[in-house]
């Protein structure tokens, strides 16, 4: 069996270090979007389950400006290019690499379903306008909330599936440095 020492063997387990870094962050950020999609799920679409039709659409189309933010952009799109990072740089371990590379594509299919599924749908809520101005709040609501609460429903599932790849990822990262 040969020992890697010297400048090799610290070099090998900085790199790991860095990956395992990019990995975990990974994880929280793509834990973090889980979350917010299981938050509408549970709570959210609930509560407002319960409100007249121009309170539903009201308060949808604040939410919809609101979480256009910041904060929310990063960790929306750092769950996304922190496990593209991770894949290059572990991309000649196969066996950490595929499980890397599963909980990003199921992530590009969250995203898939935001912007194919969600976004249009809100687009379609905030170009209804006012909703004390709205002849038909009713209709407006129909053609929005049963779709968003199952496209959203699809996408917490495939983020949680994402999430269980990467932490995966980092089991495989871990008995690797071991």
């Amino acid at each position: 069996m040969t020992t890697i020492t010297g400048p090799t063997a610290s070099t090998g387990r900085a790199h790991r270090g860095a990956d395992g870094v990019l990995l975990i962050a990974a994880v929280v950020l793509s834990g973090l979007m889980a979350g917010v999609w299981f938050a509408y799920a549970t709570s959210v679409m609930g509560a407002l389950g319960r409100a007249d039709d121009r309170t539903f659409i009201s308060v949808m189309q604040d939410i919809n400006e609101v979480i256009q933010n910041p904060v929310f952009f990063l960790a929306m799109f750092g769950a996304l290019l922190l496990p593209a990072a991770v894949a290059w740089r572990v991309r000649r371990n196969r066996p950490l690499l595929r499980w890397v590379l599963a909980g990003l594509l199921l992530y590009v299919a969250v995203i898939a379903v935001t912007s194919g599924a969600s976004v249009p749908l809100n687009d379609q809520l905030a170009a209804a306008g006012d909703p004390a101005k709205i002849a038909s709040s009713r209709a407006v609501r129909e053609d929005f909330e049963d779709p968003w609460v199952m496209w959203n429903a699809v996408r917490g599932v495939l983020n949680v599936a994402a999430v269980v790849c990467l932490s995966r990822a980092m089991v495989v990262l871990g008995r690797r440095a071991a």
